[in-house]
């Protein structure tokens, strides 16, 4: 049961800044790199990382945990590393010239549900094969839901 629930944690965390765009459209938000290039001279992270979206993954993400029945100190970490694990992957994306919110199988789902889980690893307790369960429900999860957040206008593309 705790890894299903911080599975939904990680979900939420990932949802949030998507919901953010939807609710509150262009307000507030600003790119998190600034516009700023890399040596590669591709966008840093792109336009779509926002500082909006991170500040109310962590926000939301705490809040939600003791309503799922974890503590608010894993809903913190859970946002905050799910978003660092976000923009891993923008940063890898942008670096193979893939553009902003492009899909990337693996890279768009494993660092967003494996850095979370390792950060909260020592207050849950997770072992090797909770980690390998926690990704594969988040990979699984997101596969079968996003086509189904497509059709209801919440995400851009259908991936």
């Amino acid at each position: 049961m705790l890894i299903i629930k911080f599975v939904l944690l990680v979900g939420v965390a990932n949802a949030t800044p998507v919901l953010a765009r939807l609710i509150l459209g262009q307000r507030f938000s600003r790119p998190l790199d600034g516009g700023a290039r890399f040596f590669d001279h591709q966008p840093l992270l792109g336009r779509s990382k926002t500082l909006r979206g991170v500040i109310l993954s962590v926000l939301v993400t705490t809040l939600a945990a003791p309503a799922i029945g974890l503590q608010w100190q894993v809903g913190a970490l859970t946002g905050l590393f799910a978003m660092s694990g976000d923009l891993f992957s923008s940063f890898i994306k942008r670096r193979l010239r893939l553009p902003s919110s492009s899909k990337a199988t693996g890279l768009d789902q494993i660092p967003e549900s494996l850095f979370p889980a390792l950060a909260c690893k020592p207050l849950l307790g997770f072992g090797p094969i909770d980690l390998g369960l926690i990704v594969l429900a988040f990979f699984v999860s997101e596969r079968l839901l996003s086509p189904l957040f497509f059709r209801l206008s919440i995400r851009k593309r259908p991936y």
